[in-house]
């Protein structure tokens, strides 16, 4: 058995750039650990809270990179720009 990375076992409350408010939006699809983040992907999950939400607007850095820096326990707007640019890319945006 492969043995996740230790950010992936933690719960959502406890990740960083990730308040209650984006918490409680990815409970409502399914993500409820930074586990089940890494299993859909950050920008999955931004596609399914854009399609759950089409009448809000996601911004890609309080969303789209912040679930990605929690997954690498980072501030998101520490990532790389070509990191960025590929989650972009991914999310259709």
């Amino acid at each position: 058995m492969t043995e996740q990375p230790a950010s992936t076992l933690r719960s959502l409350a406890d990740a960083r750039n990730i308040g209650a408010s984006i918490a409680q939006r990815l409970n409502e699809i399914g993500i409820f650990s930074l586990a089940d983040l890494a299993d859909r992907t950050p920008a999955a999950a931004y596609r399914a809270l854009c399609e759950r939400y089409p009448a809000q607007r996601f911004p890609v850095c309080y969303y789209l990179y912040s679930l990605q820096g929690a997954l690498l326990d980072v501030h998101w707007n520490e990532l790389p720009g070509e990191v960025k640019a590929e989650l972009r890319k991914q999310a259709g945006r």
